[in-house]
């Protein structure tokens, strides 16, 4: 089976664009210090804005994902990443979550994508489940070292706070262990293992 294939890499681009989209309500560009005006003020904000949410906010999903995927192929499962579909309608779970937003719904459940595995013990499946949660939080200890250490350019600090501080949120928000998140699966792998 191949690592990756084309129907994954056409879904993390539209998952890519879709969570920018989607992002794009919560965290918007600004300007940086010594920023040129004519310059600043010359790009579109929308697209700006999407290409910002989408640096903050997809990595989290997607890196989230790919972890799944490949820790699951690293027990022999086949393992397939997918963008949410609803009703069968492919993308359909963003397609909605635009139009809420464009509703100005004041409150948004975001689905950003999953990854389905043949079957794996117990334990295992347990480890799947957990991985993508843990490369969140990897990312969020990434992201405040890199502040907290100084070890990139100060212009940055807004937006890896920002990255580092969604990544956290994304841990926590896995981890609850109710059916159908993370959490859930973690502590029923580890139940089915020891009990």
């Amino acid at each position: 089976m191949a690592w990756i294939t084309i129907g994954e890499i056409i879904d993390i681009i539209v998952m890519t664009l879709a969570i920018g989209y989607i992002f794009s309500r919560f965290f918007r560009r600004q300007p940086q210090e010594g920023y040129d005006p004519l310059s600043y003020y010359k790009k579109n904000p929308i697209i700006e804005d999407i290409k910002y949410g989408a640096i903050i906010a997809a990595p989290a999903v997607v890196l989230h994902e790919l972890t799944h995927k490949f820790v699951a192929m690293g027990f022999g499962a086949q393992a397939t990443l997918h963008a949410p579909s609803l009703f069968g309608i492919p993308y359909g779970m963003y397609l909605l979550v635009i139009i809420l937003i464009q509703m100005n719904f004041p409150l948004l459940f975001f689905v950003g994508g999953y990854v389905s595995h043949t079957a794996l013990p117990p334990l295992a499946s347990s480890i799947v489940a957990f991985s993508g949660p843990l490369t969140n939080l990897i990312l969020w200890l990434v992201g405040i070292s890199l502040i907290k250490y100084s070890l990139i350019d100060r212009k940055y600090y807004k937006t890896i706070g920002l990255m580092a501080k969604l990544n956290l949120f994304f841990f926590a928000f896995n981890m609850i262990p109710i059916p159908g998140f993370d959490g859930s699966k973690v502590f029923m792998g580890l139940l089915q293992s020891f009990f």
